[in-house]
């Protein structure tokens, strides 16, 4: 496994339409392995594909659950609606207030290529919109509602 770079706004692969995955191959885990160990030392919550320069449906989240491997993901429901504030690892140091569904159902496939349904609520259905959206070029900043603002780190005490 390996921490892979990611790409920041404005790299041109973020704004692109990711291709469907067919097969797990061991190429395939490996990027599912490294974009998970990548997710984790940045301290995100979540990170697709071309996120890390790959233009292929897969997609991870961890909200503090456990990791959750998307393979070619696709909304089904939404339901409600929540506002507040959103961040990505490609846009380091910003943050904006965004409004997503408050509850979504996803279809996607596991790591064995075995179709599985997923329901997500609050912080778990904002990663799902997020990352999936990202699959198909899109990035969060284009939902801001109120401009992007200068996230501010609090130090941890040694």
């Amino acid at each position: 496994m390996a921490v892979r770079n990611i790409r920041q706004m404005g790299d041109g692969i973020l704004n692109k339409k990711c291709r469907e995955i067919k097969a797990v191959t061991p190429r395939i885990q490996e990027l599912i392995d490294d974009m998970l160990e990548t997710m984790y030392e940045a301290n995100g919550v979540g990170l697709a594909a071309p996120q890390v320069g790959v233009l292929k449906r897969v997609v991870v989240v961890d909200i503090g659950d456990g990791p959750i491997v998307l393979i070619n993901p696709r909304l089904m429901e939404s339901s409600g609606e929540q506002t507040g504030e959103e961040a990505c690892l490609s846009v380091p140091g910003k943050y904006g207030i965004v409004t997503r569904p408050m509850h979504v159902k996803i279809e996607a496939w596991d790591e064995d290529m075995q179709r599985m349904e997923l329901e997500g609520d609050e912080l778990l259905a904002r990663a799902f919109c997020h990352e999936i959206e990202h699959l198909d070029g899109h990035m969060y900043v284009e939902k801001v509602e109120d401009g992007l603002h200068e996230a501010v780190y609090e130090e941890e005490d040694e």
